[in-house]
């Protein structure tokens, strides 16, 4: 397989092959980002489109001071971005501040077999589902730190949103998809909950 350094620096020298090499190796992670920000199909296929011909067009200026995949999701967030700030889907009343928290976090058997490997399967298509359901002022900074890697800084910057607000959303993403979260990934837990709470009672 041809390195990906390779393949960029061909791109850069004219060969239309070499970026189509790219585009292959990266459209399916493109469109899932564009659809995790956008939260609609149809919208998510358009922004990938265009966030790949920005990328096309301003491959001359890629210096590879970063990966170029870290690059290509960075131009494809402000693609996304761009479009709701446009179409006033960005709301921007801030929230009030609140200490950090952690993500919720799913722990698989480490040596999964063919069951346990079902249910994570299972569980990453819960998680997508709740983080689809959020909305989008809590859902799109969520995104754009646990699932890019983007620092709170980062995305201050890319939303126009104050820091504070910025780690209040992703907090309160975070409380709302344990809670959306919780009934489906744990459902013994919750009823065992309830049945103690009933005995105590």
């Amino acid at each position: 397989m041809v390195r990906e350094d390779d393949l960029v620096r061909l791109a850069q020298e004219g060969q239309a092959a070499a970026f189509e090499a790219l585009v292959e190796r990266h459209q399916a992670r493109v469109y899932s980002l564009a659809l995790r920000l956008t939260g609609n199909p149809h919208d998510a296929f358009d922004m990938a489109q265009e966030a790949l011909l920005k990328a096309f067009l301003s491959l001359p200026s890629f210096r590879g001071q970063s990966a170029f995949s870290t690059w290509l999701h960075r131009i494809t967030t402000n693609v996304c971005l761009d479009e709701m700030r446009k179409r006033g889907r960005r709301p921007l009343l801030a929230v009030e501040r609140e200490d950090d928290d952690a993500p919720p976090r799913v722990h698989p058997d480490p040596a999964p077999g063919p069951e346990a490997e079902a249910l994570r399967r299972e569980e990453r298509r819960a998680i997508e589902r709740a983080i689809a359901a959020l909305p989008e002022e809590f859902r799109v900074p969520l995104v754009l730190r646990d699932l890019q890697g983007f620092s709170y800084e980062e995305i201050a910057d890319l939303t126009g949103l104050p820091l504070g607000t910025v780690k209040s959303r992703i907090h309160r993403a975070r409380l709302q998809l344990r809670e959306r979260l919780a009934p489906e990934l744990f459902p013994a837990r919750d009823v065992s909950a309830s049945e103690e709470g009933r005995r105590r009672g």
